[in-house]
């Protein structure tokens, strides 16, 4: 039986900020391969990748730390990689002038554009599952879909967020995450690799509230 090859394209900060609006940290521990299967048609697809686009945030140590973390923990369970990154950008306050460094995350929704019409022209997929609510990817939605009209793309929105037109517009098809996804698909507290030696462990800031009382008892 031939199988329609699917590619999931994760874009982590609107995921992340998404999961962020719940008030369940435990939540960010999310095994990505897992959710992305949530969305398959077993009968008919086969899962052949998940890439995860994302940027450290590296003027905050902690944080950083976490994420670092969380991408060990993907990376044991097959999914590709893509790191942008933030870039400075001095932010003034209209009403009293004050002035500070911000930073504004770069690179992310070009370098999925990018790898869905690299990956359409390779051939390397026949559906593809977009995890985002950013409209700016309805443009690539849209070249994949005129220079490829056989391949689909499901748009699938976060938790929290509600569809975006354009991107309705530009996809076959559209899916919604919702928080049971989420709560089924979670990595365990200390990952192994074959040879049973650890790779990597939750951080503690995302244990789960039943863990944690039950550590208080």
């Amino acid at each position: 039986m031939n199988y329609q090859r699917v590619i999931c394209f994760v874009d982590g900060f609107n995921l992340y900020h998404a999961i962020n609006k719940l008030n369940t940290p435990h939540l960010k521990w999310l095994n990505l391969w897992s959710l992305a299967s949530v969305f398959i048609r077993p009968k008919s697809q086969k899962l052949v990748d998940v890439i995860y686009f994302s940027a450290y945030a590296d003027w905050l140590p902690q944080s950083k730390k976490r994420h670092t973390q969380y991408v060990k923990a993907l990376i044991t369970s097959r999914v590709s990689i893509v790191m942008g990154k933030f870039k400075q950008k001095d932010r003034k306050c209209p009403k009293c002038g004050h002035k500070w460094c911000g930073h504004e995350e770069k690179e992310t929704d070009v370098n999925i554009a990018l790898a869905m019409l690299d990956l359409a022209y390779k051939d390397k997929f026949d559906h593809a599952l977009l995890i985002t609510n950013d409209s700016d990817l309805a443009p690539a939605i849209h070249m994949v879909r005129k220079n490829f009209p056989q391949k689909q793309i499901t748009t699938i929105v976060p938790p929290h967020y509600t569809h975006s037109n354009e991107l309705i517009k530009a996809s076959t098809e559209k899916a919604k995450i919702r928080v049971d996804h989420l709560e089924r698909c979670l990595f365990p507290p200390v990952i192994y690799d074959a040879g049973g030696n650890i790779v990597v462990t939750r951080p503690k800031e995302y244990i789960p509230p039943e863990d944690k009382n039950l550590t208080t008892l």
